[in-house]
């Protein structure tokens, strides 16, 4: 299964490292990568693959959000196919 983790918040250093360790650790493969900071803003989009993963995707969403809360972003982490129908155009 496929999923997108989004994170977003006031840039500084770690944030990539921080995210891909939390994925690295629920055995979660990142797919494709985008990433960009406007101003102090940092923005980051992930495709990713959770077939290795052993937990429930909300399960893993809830404890990304938490992560995030820690990090001082938003994560956020959706199926494919509600990331793809929200962002339809």
């Amino acid at each position: 299964m496929r999923a997108f983790v989004t994170v977003f918040g006031t840039d500084r250093r770690g944030i990539i490292a921080q995210v891909s360790a939390f994925l690295n650790e629920k055995k979660i493969n990142i797919l494709d990568i985008s990433q960009t900071i406007m101003e102090d803003q940092f923005a980051m989009v992930m495709k990713v693959d959770t077939e290795e993963c052993r937990e429930d995707l909300a399960a893993v969403a809830a404890e990304a959000a938490e992560m995030g809360e820690r990090i001082g972003m938003s994560v956020h982490v959706q199926h494919e196919d509600i990331f793809n129908a929200m962002h339809r155009v």
